[in-house]
């Protein structure tokens, strides 16, 4: 079981974990006891977003903090997760940790993916601890206009 969840943690990290895909395969596979573990990781992660990160939770306060409205968090975009999405605007902000963007596959994914949500008129905002500690007015003041607010 360990050696599953670690594989699953990793895919989720890597952002290969794809939810409705796995939830497919557990329902052509009614029945089977295999899946149980599967099963139990799906609802663990299908539980709320809330703390899935440090950053997403400080992103949070952020925009509570200088008034910005709340955004769809851990939604898919043209069939990809997504940090957070202001639907009615077409902004997609993406948090960018070290932690988790600092490999080059990630680099390499994340620079591919957003040529693609351009084409169908989505815009991306990236935001790193960085922007949030040191220029918080300026980032906000950012969101503020690309969301027409």
């Amino acid at each position: 079981m360990r050696r599953l969840e670690h594989a699953w943690e990793e895919a989720d990290r890597l952002k290969l974990l794809r939810l409705r895909e796995m939830e497919l395969v557990c329902e052509r596979g009614h029945g089977r006891r295999a899946l149980k573990p599967i099963r139990g990781l799906l609802a663990a992660a299908r539980a709320p977003a809330e703390g899935r990160s440090s950053l997403e939770e400080r992103f949070h306060a952020f925009c509570q903090e200088h008034r910005l409205p709340e955004p769809a968090r851990n939604v898919h975009v043209l069939g990809r997760e997504v940090d957070g999405l202001w639907p009615d605007a077409k902004l997609v902000v993406e948090l960018d940790s070290w932690e988790h963007h600092g490999h080059r596959a990630a680099f390499e994914r994340d620079r591919a993916r957003d040529p693609a949500f351009l084409i169908a008129d989505y815009r991306t905002i990236r935001v790193t601890s960085r922007r949030l500690d040191r220029e918080a007015q300026q980032l906000a003041a950012e969101i503020r206009a690309l969301l027409g607010t």
